[in-house]
């Protein structure tokens, strides 16, 4: 398990920090990120977006009403929002059909259950704009 963490100022920290995570985005990478309601979960998967190489990333909104949004740059990023979701109803989105060619971020993972493997983001607010950021990446993960 590989652990790292980081402190945003504020929302540019957030998505310089999602930019690194991006650019370092193999395929088959699911990323399960946790944090309360303003505490930048999509400021991260814009920056996501932007490491991977999505020309309108900044564009790049949480899906809470559609589910999923799949934006496509060196390769695919399926971001998905479970927030409206009750625990244990997660429709079947066909993840794995992303995770071939692609990275999927799911906003409020913690309403669904997970396969080993996964890289966990946590978002905890330490500050009106400051955030730690947690990564913690499992080992059989590429």
């Amino acid at each position: 398990m590989e652990r790292t963490e980081y402190i945003s100022k504020g929302p540019s920290d957030t998505i310089a920090i999602g930019e690194r995570i991006g650019s370092a985005a193999k395929p088959g990478q699911l990323y399960a990120i946790y944090g309360g309601l303003g505490a930048g979960k999509t400021q991260l998967v814009k920056g996501m977006a932007r490491g991977i190489g999505v020309p309108d990333w900044e564009y790049v909104v949480s899906p809470t009403f559609t589910l999923m949004n799949v934006y496509e740059g060196s390769m695919t990023l399926c971001h998905v929002d479970l927030y409206r979701i009750g625990s244990g109803d997660v429709p079947d989105l066909d993840i794995e059909e992303f995770l071939a060619g692609g990275i999927v971020a799911v906003e409020w993972a913690e309403r669904s259950s997970w396969w080993e493997g996964i890289t966990e983001v946590s978002i905890e607010i330490t500050g009106e704009m400051e955030r730690k950021i947690v990564i913690i990446k499992q080992e059989n993960q590429g």
